[in-house]
């Protein structure tokens, strides 16, 4: 009953979580409110409220089927009150009443108290950014405490802190900026059932069914990401963006904030370098000593082997010394010109486009650089 009154006050004041979170922290329970006479109500939300008449015993009906409909569907909900409800959020001035829950876990290990950290960005996320987020995640896993890599599921510095938590064995939350049993966007609806199934990990929102996604939901929504995590670190982001709104959230509620310091000429840095600037966060200077920033402890980093070593070792078998020398030369070009186009690579390396496109294409069915939509190359951090 208490999940059904909660899910019911969501319904009415989930653009307004204060409202519904003051009841219950005056009343006790969400199931109380609904205990009151017409007239006791007034008194609390005044006779003018545009929410006089809206708490009642058919809104409860209706959330009793939502409620059974999203359980019929393998869906959860969360209600503020339970035991299991994230104890990061209730510290928070303005925590969701409830969430639902898409997940093979249950509530209880999800939000088991292991440290979260935050990793969010720009969509338009650069070559520069590719490569680091990756390795920030990296370096996060290899620390004596494992913590859940929360971020928003968007594309650029969101699904790219989600997949590499899954690579390296980390759970991840991602906070969606609609309803639970909706993913945005939906070409990530693969990755989200990844996550979904995964130990530990879960999509959480606390928009109900029916709710669009529109610009005031994804900036709602950041609250929730900011509110569960101990820190938040921007990878990339413009001076206006989702991300520094969840890094202005987290320096409010008292979490500790970091940011990927970036070229003072790249807008995609402008907002973390602003950052550093105000001494808003703290700058990710050292893989290395990240752990220990993070409050998750001190380690060494597992040594790889160097890259040119690792490209001359892939590329023994190959009989003809030629093209061998010229993948090897191609591949060491990308590493050091991050996001070098084609063009540019036939520039550096003085061949022709039509070999330096087959050599680029070769490599990158090897798994050993990527291209994007424009063609600019960049090392595939995730094998190299």
């Amino acid at each position: 009953m208490e999940r059904i009154c909660s899910c019911a006050l969501n319904r009415i004041f989930g653009y307004e979580p204060l409202i519904s979170l003051g009841f219950v922290q005056e009343l006790g329970s969400a199931s109380a409110v609904f205990d009151l006479s017409g007239a006791e109500i007034d008194k609390i939300l005044g006779p003018f409220s545009k929410y006089r008449g809206m708490i009642n015993d058919s809104l409860l009906e209706s959330a009793e089927k939502e409620l059974d409909d999203l359980e019929n569907r393998g869906y959860k909900y969360l209600a503020y009150t339970e035991d299991a409800f994230p104890e990061a959020l209730k510290e928070c001035p303005d925590p969701p009443i409830g969430l639902y829950i898409r997940s093979d876990s249950e509530p209880s290990e999800i939000f088991s108290g292991r440290p979260s950290i935050s990793i969010v960005g720009t969509r338009d996320i650069s070559p520069y950014g590719k490569e680091w987020c990756p390795k920030i995640v990296g370096a996060i896993a290899q620390a004596p405490v494992k913590p859940v890599i929360v971020s928003g599921l968007a594309f650029g510095v969101d699904i790219s802190s989600h997949l590499s938590a899954l690579a390296w064995g980390l759970p991840t939350i991602a906070v969606l900026p609609g309803p639970v049993d909706e993913v945005y966007p939906k070409s990530h609806r693969v990755a989200a059932g990844k996550i979904a199934h995964s130990p530990g990990c879960a999509l959480i929102t606390d928009y109900p069914p029916g709710t669009a996604p529109a610009a005031n939901t994804f900036i709602r929504r950041n609250r929730i990401i900011a509110g569960l995590s101990q820190a938040t670190i921007l990878v990339e982001s413009k001076i206006k963006g989702g991300g520094m709104i969840t890094c202005r959230l987290a320096q409010s509620y008292g979490r500790d904030v970091f940011a990927l310091p970036g070229r003072i000429d790249d807008p995609r840095s402008a907002g973390c370098n602003l950052l550093l600037r105000e001494k808003t966060a703290e700058p990710i200077s050292s893989l290395e000593d990240l752990g220990e920033q993070l409050g998750l402890g001190r380690y060494n980093l597992r040594k790889n082997k160097d890259f040119s070593q690792k490209i001359t070792e892939f590329y023994a078998g190959e009989a003809d010394e030629a093209a061998r020398n010229a993948l090897m030369d191609t591949a060491l070009a990308i590493k050091k010109h991050r996001g070098v186009t084609i063009e540019e690579l036939c520039e550096i390396l003085k061949r022709p486009y039509r070999d330096t496109a087959i050599i680029v294409g070769r490599l990158e069915s090897d798994g050993v650089i990527c291209t994007d939509l424009l063609q600019r190359c960049t090392i595939n951090v995730k094998n190299y």
